[in-house]
């Protein structure tokens, strides 16, 4: 004898979709709490603190210990290190991205691997690495102290060091995106007669122009804060290769906390304008 299955209404099954796919309130509201409070305790709080210690002693002292030469050289230096890095890690990811999604050849995948290999690294092993390079003990530091070229202890070690750290940023952004997109359209133009760079100009940059500008935020907040590689290859020197986060912890272990909290109260409100910037250029990809 068969069993027939109950037949099931299809405006009561329609009713119970909806409830179907909804949490319980007091499982919205305990998971709503949980993000709040996470977001509090360990964004919102930590900023609120380094506000109010920075202008603990009040807007004459804040603005003391920013006008410092030590910390102006800081600020100098990160810029300095951010204008340089953030160009060459642009033209380095658009040219990755362009080679890996347009062509294919022999060690296509070893370039793909190469490119993440700053994210698996420990900052701090890859500053020891440029030391084990162009240190005085190191493969080349021979030839280098021969010809008076320093690195090490110096801004081009710094600048290596940030370029290795954030090289990934630009070409992780474009690559899923130009993979994405195919090359129709630029098949299309160059068989309308139009150059390879006319080309670039004209259809690639257009389609990944919001990617690109999103990829080079990111390269330029993590240049402007990178610690860990600057810290091994700086040489702590004041006022000469002191990044700004490197300027932070010598002000706090000089038990400075004024000077320390102002100079990271500037780190951040970059990463709060990295923040609002990214979040807008994100809007602006999902409107595309």
């Amino acid at each position: 004898m068969s069993h027939t299955p109950p037949k099931i209404v299809p405006a009561k099954l329609a009713l119970r979709q909806p409830r179907a796919l909804q949490d319980p309130t007091w499982v919205r509201w305990l998971l709503t709490a949980t993000a709040v409070g996470f977001i509090s305790l360990f964004i919102c709080l930590p900023l609120g603190l380094v506000i109010f210690q920075a202008l603990s002693k009040g807007i004459s002292t804040y603005w003391s210990a920013l006008t410092q030469d030590d910390t102006l050289s800081a600020i100098n230096l990160t810029l300095l290190v951010a204008l340089v890095t953030v160009p060459l890690n642009t033209v380095f990811g658009v040219a990755a991205a362009w080679a890996i999604t347009r062509f294919d050849f022999k060690g296509k995948s070893l370039l793909t691997t190469l490119i993440d290999l700053p994210f698996s690294v420990s900052p701090v092993i890859s500053g020891f690495i440029f030391v084990l390079l162009f240190g005085a003990e190191g493969w080349f530091g021979e030839w280098l102290m021969a010809h008076d070229i320093k690195i090490i202890f110096a801004v081009p070690g710094i600048i290596l060091a940030t370029l290795f750290i954030t090289f990934p940023f630009v070409a992780r952004q474009l690559i899923p995106l130009m993979q994405e997109m195919g090359n129709q359209e630029e098949e299309a133009a160059l068989s309308l007669g139009a150059s390879g760079w006319k080309t670039f100009w004209a259809v690639t940059l257009p389609n990944i122009k919001w990617a690109l500008l999103y990829g080079v935020l990111l390269c330029n907040a993590r240049a402007m804060g990178e610690f860990g590689a600057v810290s091994v290859v700086s040489g702590h020197i004041r006022g000469l290769t002191n990044t700004l986060p490197l300027h932070v912890e010598v002000n706090y272990n000089d038990y400075d906390v004024v000077g320390a909290f102002a100079s990271a109260s500037i780190l951040a409100a970059l990463a709060i304008v990295t923040l609002i910037l990214k979040t807008a250029l994100e809007w602006k990809q999902a409107t595309r």
